[in-house]
């Protein structure tokens, strides 16, 4: 596929929203790695944490549509809705779930130290949602990402 046949179409759309939630990604086991000086590939399939790569996946799709289609299409619109129902999602509904399981967590750890004839018991995952800051960190990153792709690709093509 040349770069005239993947400027300006799906292909760069689905590819933008894909690349920017696997950097997000690939962020965070980069800061794993730098904070705790051990390398841990499992941060790559885990929810949460700096930055939000649901955020990043969908305003990268969302501004690549924008960047297509325009402003004014109803691609646009329909992406756009999209993504901010999966950014209240990550920041508000996901990141109360967290909350949730972080309470019961120690809840049941605080029944068992008193209780010690208790059954092992799996621990909830805590680290579900995000914060704001997350949730707009992964919202820059989705932007400057489909800026990236799509006007090196222009270039790219122009020159090819």
């Amino acid at each position: 596929m040349s770069g005239f046949e993947f400027l300006n179409t799906g292909y760069e759309a689905i590819f933008c929203g894909l690349a920017a939630a696997s950097i997000a990604q690939l962020i965070k086991v980069i800061t794993y790695i730098c904070t705790h000086k051990k390398i841990n590939f499992k941060i790559f399939t885990t929810t949460g944490g700096m930055p939000s790569s649901h955020t990043a996946g969908v305003i990268a799709l969302s501004t690549s549509v924008a960047l297509i289609e325009g402003l004014d299409s109803i691609a646009f619109a329909i992406s756009l809705g999209f993504s901010l129902v999966i950014m209240q999602d990550a920041a508000g509904l996901r990141r109360a779930a967290g909350k949730t399981a972080a309470t019961l967590n120690r809840l049941v750890d605080e029944f068992v130290q008193k209780n010690q004839e208790v059954k092992p018991y799996a621990v909830l995952k805590e680290l579900l949602g995000h914060t704001p800051l997350e949730v707009f960190c992964g919202m820059l990153l989705g932007i400057f990402i489909s800026f990236v792709v799509h006007y090196y690709s222009a270039i790219i093509a122009f020159l090819g």
